[in-house]
């Protein structure tokens, strides 16, 4: 009798009208309609039902509109079948019903608590992994700068003295960095010679101070080596210096031949050493005050300048390679004459490295600033485009300019030859300041005068040329390194050709 029941009312509710007009109907309500025979979502009727039916595992949910009382509205309920009636405007709208021992189960949003838990868990599961990588990465990092830093401690017994041996240049240590001694890399002597090389150094006597440190003559194993002592407040210079040249193989010519990297202890102090190849004729500077020279050697000058210049400023690629490097503080005081009369570039304290590969650049972190006088434009009125290694590359143009302004002043044409003098000693004070500078070449936009004589040698003409468009005011504008050697390879092929012929 019950099943028959249910059945009914199924039939019943089924076959009510679909579309009931209650225009004018007092006792009629609006109730919600969800059943597959409704036309729209709300229904008319005398009553508002709301109806769960369990068939073959299947929750069926209904409700609508009943036209008239109904025994099934007396609260029939059975284990597979339920329904309640209400008779007020969309009375059903709310209404929920459960079958007879669904109050015991457990909830429907149990499911969806497990799925949150999941999209919560695998998240911070893999945030975790995240940073677990990120943190072994920057343990990684930490570890390479504290081998750095171990550089700069007084446990002196303990210290790996760094070395790494350049081109030999003119010396004749070429005895003891031959190819019987060296790490196998071409790199320089061993270990077990860098922990010894400066306990054997002596120094002779001083050919150089600045406000950054000293220059000594020293001999080691009969040969002379110069030794650059650096103040205690010029460490980051020392430490920058030896951290480049350990790090590449600057192995050029025209590039200060390295031998080694020294932290000691003397007179109850400690002195950081750098020991390089020595040079008899001292820095380009001094050695122009007392030389004048011809215009073989002006072009010898500049041409071994541009070379080393430019081995800087290219990054070789390999495992024997280098990364770019921009010098930052180019000067006839930081280039030295050799004795076969070409020059080699030192003191790259503040140098930049840059590497295309890993789009690293690698400013440093030293406070030091560049010397005033040959700062670029875009340094001076600080424009200079810090987190871009062609920025760097360009001032190394600028100061170039500079020293070729000085070397083809010294240089004698038709027997007339200038004394020498610093860029732009007149228009600014002897030790120039930061502001001096920059209203003359920011402000005023001067460059140095170039003496007329110049222009009736064609060579020194040629040069002339060159100055100026290393002094553009716009950095894009200058010549490259490469243009520079290029131009200046044609002028030394043009000048040979004659004297071949004669």
């Amino acid at each position: 009798m019950r099943q028959r029941a249910i059945a009914g009312l199924f039939v019943a509710i089924m076959s009510l009208p679909r579309n009931i007009e209650a225009a004018g109907g007092k006792d009629l309500v609006n109730c919600v309609c969800e059943h597959p025979n409704c036309l729209n979502s709300t229904c008319t009727g005398k009553l508002c039902f709301v109806s769960k039916h369990l068939t073959e595992g299947v929750m069926i949910h209904k409700k609508g509109c009943l036209q008239s009382m109904s025994e099934f509205c007396r609260g029939s309920h059975t284990t597979n079948t339920a329904i309640i009636c209400c008779s007020t405007d969309m009375c059903n709208l709310n209404r929920t019903i459960q079958l007879p021992g669904e109050e015991n189960q457990p909830e429907e949003e149990s499911p969806s608590l497990k799925n949150l838990l999941l999209m919560t868990l695998v998240p911070l599961f893999a945030f975790l992994v995240l940073a677990a990588l990120v943190g072994l990465s920057v343990w990684k990092v930490f570890q390479s700068r504290q081998r750095r830093i171990r550089l700069r401690s007084d446990d002196l017994e303990d210290m790996d003295f760094i070395l790494k041996a350049s081109t030999l240049g003119d010396s004749t240590l070429k005895n003891l960095l031959n190819d019987d001694c060296t790490t196998g890399s071409g790199s320089g002597l061993p270990f077990l010679v860098q922990r010894t090389v400066a306990r054997q150094i002596s120094l002779v006597e001083c050919v150089g101070k600045g406000r950054y440190g000293e220059v000594w003559r020293a001999t080691w194993h009969g040969e002379n080596v110069a030794v650059k002592i650096f103040s205690s407040r010029d460490e980051q210079s020392w430490f920058r210096e030896t951290e480049i040249y350990n790090t590449v193989l600057l192995r050029h010519d025209n590039i200060l031949g390295f031998i080694a990297s020294d932290m000691t202890s003397r007179n109850s102090s400690t002195q950081l050493w750098l020991i390089t190849h020595y040079h008899e004729h001292g820095s380009l500077y001094d050695y122009l005050q007392h030389t004048a020279l011809d215009v073989e050697s002006c072009l010898l000058f500049a041409n071994s300048i541009i070379c080393g210049l430019l081995h800087l400023h290219v990054e070789i690629f390999g495992t024997q390679g280098k990364p770019a490097i921009a010098h930052r503080d180019l000067k006839s005081r930081n280039i030295l004459v050799k004795n076969n009369k070409q020059c080699c570039i030192a003191d790259l304290g503040l140098a930049v490295m840059h590497s295309q590969s890993s789009d690293y650049l690698d400013i440093g972190n030293n406070p030091r600033v560049g010397t005033k006088r040959y700062m670029a434009p875009e340094v001076l009125d600080e424009q200079i485009q810090m987190d871009r290694f062609e920025s760097f590359k360009r001032t190394d143009i600028w100061a170039y300019g500079l020293v070729l302004w000085e070397i083809a002043r010294r240089t004698v044409v038709n027997g007339i030859v200038e004394d020498y003098k610093p860029p732009f000693f007149d228009m600014v004070p002897i030790d120039p300041s930061f502001d001096d500078m920059k209203k003359v070449v920011c402000i005023d936009q001067q460059t140095p005068t170039i003496p007329n004589r110049l222009y009736s040698d064609v060579t020194l003409s040629a040069l002339a040329k060159i100055m100026k468009e290393c002094w553009f005011q716009s950095p894009p504008a200058r010549l490259t390194a490469l243009r520079i050697k290029k131009t200046l390879k044609k002028l030394s092929d043009s000048f040979d050709k004659p004297k071949q012929h004669s």
